[in-house]
């Protein structure tokens, strides 16, 4: 028999507030939140840089100028290390040794090098020996992002070329009038400031975003699969009616408590994890040549991560009903991204964004990421810490969602089924 009940009208429909109100808000919120964290994370890294690492390394063993109690390399280092007029640079005085190992492990974002002969250099610019210009080397690390090691090697060469010119006043009044104006150009600016690449990444690295890019990808296949998994569950269980185009499901209740359900969801999270990170390994290493080493542990990094998010998902879910995939939204992705530090240095952002670094998901997966990809898979550039913190994200998962269902399942708060009107 045809259904000849009156039938609503979409014109009719739009005049009543209160239809509009509830996305209205929700919509608008969602818009300003999103606005406020991405772009505020972003949108003024100069600002907010503070104590950004970078190394100094003075080799200089030239003996002291006539008069003078330090030579030129110790001379630059001390003006260095105690200018106070700005806190954008976290100066480490280092060995060259040293310096390296801590661009390797990702430690420093660069670093200035002052050679052995630099002394030597400087004053053979006054006499008739002079053969070449004394050089300041500025290194980068691209492993730590494009725009991190860009605003290390801007501090880095300002650094440089404001010793350089500091140093050739000096040089000037100690020539005197003797000098001719060819030499006196010279001294002006008497030091060559070279850049170079001081831990080298591979061609197929993004400029040090894939670290970055891949991890957003294994915290969107445990967000996505996550919730995925949570309505096909539902769905097959008899609790969501399915509705795809005209085609409509609603398969018969199967009576399950909220905890057996998480179990359930978990147990295929955990299955299903395995095909989402092997496709994802398998689309960006093989097909698009992404430079990655450590096949193996990479895999078992990715799968963990990928897992602790997909656990996280289903607790929040299961805790927060409806509004669970809104929760875990904000939890993993909208908070995640610009607290990561993956694009943007940490010593960049503002304090807000530098505290949800400590305990916000996508900022621990990246950094071991980071260290797999291009550090060697060194534990102290982040991977030891990143593996503690998956830990304590998986637990706190499944201590949280199982928490949540058996106090529900306890308080007798059955889960409904759809029913017929």
């Amino acid at each position: 028999m045809a259904d000849t009940s009156p039938q609503a009208r979409a014109v009719n429909l739009l005049g009543r507030p209160k239809l509009w109100l509830v996305p209205t808000v929700l919509t608008g919120v969602l818009a300003l939140l999103l606005a406020l964290l991405y772009m505020g994370g972003i949108v003024n890294p100069q600002g907010s840089l503070h104590h950004l690492p970078i190394a100094l390394v003075n080799s200089d063993t030239g003996k002291p100028p006539p008069g003078q109690k330090q030579n030129a390399g110790a001379q630059i280092a001390a003006a260095i290390t105690s200018d106070t007029s700005t806190d954008k640079a976290e100066w480490r005085t280092l060995t060259r040794a040293r310096a390296q190992d801590e661009l390797d492990s990702g430690k420093v974002y660069g670093a200035l090098v002052i050679p052995p002969d630099f002394t030597a250099s400087l004053t053979a610019l006054t006499t008739a020996d002079a053969t070449r210009r004394p050089t300041l080397t500025v290194l980068t690390n691209p492993g730590k992002g494009s725009l991190g090691s860009s605003l290390a090697s801007q501090i880095t060469t300002a650094a440089a070329h404001q010793a350089s010119q500091s140093i050739g006043r000096q040089l000037t009044k100690a020539a005197g009038g003797q000098a001719d104006s060819t030499t006196k150009l010279l001294l002006a600016d008497p030091v060559n400031v070279v850049t170079q690449v001081g831990h080298p990444i591979g061609g197929h690295s993004g400029l040090g975003l894939s670290a970055f890019y891949y991890t957003l990808l294994l915290v969107l296949a445990g967000f996505m699969g996550g919730n995925i998994i949570t309505n096909a569950v539902d769905t097959a269980l008899g609790y969501t009616d399915s509705e795809i185009g005209p085609w409509h499901t609603r398969r018969p209740t199967v009576p399950i408590s909220r905890t057996q359900t998480l179990l359930l969801n978990m147990a295929l999270t955990a299955g299903i994890t395995v095909v989402s990170v092997s496709l994802i390994m398998l689309a960006t290493v093989s097909v698009l040549g992404m430079d990655a080493t450590h096949i193996p542990l990479l895999w078992i990094y990715s799968y963990c991560a990928a897992l602790a998010v997909g656990l996280g998902v289903q607790a929040i879910n299961a805790a927060f009903g409806g509004i669970g995939q809104l929760v875990s939204m904000f939890v993993f992705i909208v908070l995640g991204l610009p607290s990561s530090g993956a694009t943007v240095p940490l010593q960049a952002v503002p304090a807000f964004y530098r505290f949800l670094s400590h305990f916000e998901p996508m900022r621990q997966l990246s950094d071991g990421v980071r260290a797999i990809l291009y550090f060697d898979a060194r534990g102290d550039a982040g991977l030891t810490r990143s593996w503690i913190m998956i830990a304590i994200g998986a637990a706190l998962a499944l201590l949280f969602g199982f928490a949540m269902t058996r106090y529900y399942d306890r308080k007798g708060h059955k889960r409904l089924a759809p029913q017929p009107t």
